[in-house]
């Protein structure tokens, strides 16, 4: 899957666009219709640890998925979000499955109706 990572306030090195990269890629496991997605890095000015902010869209047929999460470290911050966006996509696929059951069911009754 295609993602573009964006770090916003600093510079990120190879290894967390890697880590990013990696996680996302999971994601693709439990639905592979994922067209694309956005990742933003983005330091916070304040004065707790945690002001380290993972941003991630994802763009799927009929929508898109976000999540955001802060942490003290991107890796974590990372982690939360791809945990909610796997969530997300398990809720999307039930509602998914139910409109096409119920879809094939109104087909079915129909078909009868016509014998």
């Amino acid at each position: 899957m295609k993602i573009r990572v964006q770090s916003i306030h600093f510079n990120a090195d190879k290894k967390l666009l890697e880590f990013i990269q990696k996680k996302v890629d999971k994601l693709d496991q439990f639905f592979d219709q994922i067209i694309g997605g956005e990742v933003y890095l983005r330091l916070e000015n304040v004065e707790s640890e945690e002001n380290k902010i993972s941003e991630i869209k994802l763009m799927v047929p009929g929508g898109t998925m976000f999540a955001k999460e802060q942490c003290k470290s991107f890796e974590e911050a990372t982690d939360l979000a791809i945990e909610s966006l796997r969530r997300q996509i398990s809720k999307h696929k039930t509602k998914t499955r139910t409109k096409l059951s119920e879809h094939k069911e109104v087909l079915s009754a129909d078909e009868l109706l016509d014998y």
